[in-house]
């Protein structure tokens, strides 16, 4: 795509402070915005990964449902490590039953409380009609969720005010990235942390067996972001559409 205003990439010589991913499953994170943690992670930003389920309810079907949660949960502690990603909690919520309502709020609040991030990164809530895979309900729910407790729930301290009285102090977060929203408005250059995201989403073997070469797949997807975008050959981009808070 040619621009009289090529796009730039975000500058991270002054990165977040403190940044904050929040997503449905294991492996969401790694499918999509690895490279983008890497990158944060390289760059002096603390990362924090809050996942809503452990993703029980996937495959391989014939597997017993509490091993496999302990499966994703290594999983992706072992994937986040690839990236510089230690701080990494799940919340317990039931996988394949994900809903938009107060229980997911309080919990994504009380992460935001905690963290305390610069920037929340966010799944998208909007439903793509041109791919059932990009919709799943529980990515939908998640998006809306960690949208609704950025803003108003986590700033607000008559949201749940037992979350004062655990130590939850109210938080306000400046912006909310989302992935999978057009138009895109933060681009990532991942170039230099895409072996890492290759290996972080090679981690979770109980998921990836239907690729055949995890390099490949992942290398076309940022190759396509970053031309549909603009940027210049050999550069791989991770995107996001930016929502400020404050």
């Amino acid at each position: 795509m040619s621009t009289s205003n090529p796009p730039v990439a975000e500058d991270l010589t002054e990165p977040p402070q403190r940044v904050l991913v929040v997503v449905a499953h294991p492996d969401d994170i790694d499918f999509g915005i690895a490279g983008t943690a890497a990158t944060l992670s390289a760059a002096g930003s603390h990362v924090a990964y809050r996942i809503a389920t452990s993703g029980e309810a996937g495959g391989p079907d014939d597997m017993d449902r509490a091993e496999l949660k302990t499966l994703r949960e290594t999983e992706q502690r072992a994937a986040g490590s690839e990236v510089g990603v230690t701080d990494i909690e799940f919340l317990g919520m039931p996988d394949g039953h994900l809903e938009f309502n107060v229980a997911l709020r309080k919990e994504i609040s009380k992460a935001i409380r905690s963290v305390k991030p610069d920037v929340l990164i966010s799944q998208s809530p909007e439903r793509r009609w041109d791919s059932v895979f990009a919709s799943h309900p529980d990515h939908l729910a998640a998006g809306q969720a960690t949208i609704a407790a950025a803003y108003p729930d986590s700033r607000n301290p008559h949201f749940c005010p037992e979350l004062i009285d655990e130590g939850y102090e109210p938080h306000t977060v400046p912006e909310i990235w989302v992935g999978g929203v057009a138009p895109a408005d933060v681009f990532i250059d991942i170039t230099a942390s895409f072996d890492a995201k290759v290996r972080a989403l090679s981690c979770h073997t109980s998921q990836i067996g239907f690729i055949d070469d995890v390099d490949k797949l992942l290398r076309e997807w940022a190759t396509n972001t970053a031309t549909t975008n603009g940027f210049p050959d050999g550069t791989l981009i991770e995107v996001f559409r930016r929502m400020r808070t404050v």
